[in-house]
């Protein structure tokens, strides 16, 4: 029987260095979504203006709408816990989700993985277009960390059921 991966995404303040998690969203299972702005720790001072450009979320909206990293991090623990949950940019996620739970002073109780694990040959192969009609076809206006959750989620459905279709 098939598992839906649960798909995570962090947007982020930028690359690199200094760079911490500015919005988390994931897909879970069954489709649901869950999105919310963080709000930036007083240390969190890094700013990329090409990132910003990007999410479309000027750093005022995070610091006014932004939700604590304590609630952040107990909101993905209620929702996750227990659960492997799948990312498409695992070594910077890691680090943004890091810097998010040690900030609310926290440890996951889910485990973030590499989403090429659960990516066949053949589902890998037809990535790529599978993914722009599935953008195409939901219209998603902004880039934000709920709605490239779902894409990459959908892209992992249809890609399995096509490779389904061919054995």
């Amino acid at each position: 029987m098939m598992t839906v991966p649960i798909i995570i995404d962090f947007e982020a303040s930028g690359f690199g260095a200094g760079s911490y998690p500015i919005e988390v969203g994931f897909s879970g299972r069954h489709g649901e979504g869950w999105c919310t702005l963080i709000r930036p720790e007083h240390d969190w001072q890094h700013w990329d203006i090409d990132a910003a450009r990007t999410h479309h979320i000027p750093r005022e909206i995070l610091v006014e709408r932004g939700r604590s990293a304590v609630f952040v991090a107990e909101q993905l623990n209620f929702f996750l816990n227990g659960n492997t949950v799948y990312t498409d940019g695992w070594a910077q996620d890691y680090v943004w989700m890091a810097r998010l739970f040690e900030a609310a002073q926290a440890v996951p109780r889910f485990r973030l993985e590499d989403l090429r694990q659960v990516i066949t040959p053949r589902q890998e192969s037809a990535w790529h277009s599978t993914k722009s009609r599935v953008v195409d076809e939901l219209r998603v206006a902004r880039h934000r960390a709920s709605s490239d959750a779902r894409i990459l989620q959908l892209t992992w459905l249809r890609t399995h059921d096509e490779e389904r279709l061919h054995h």
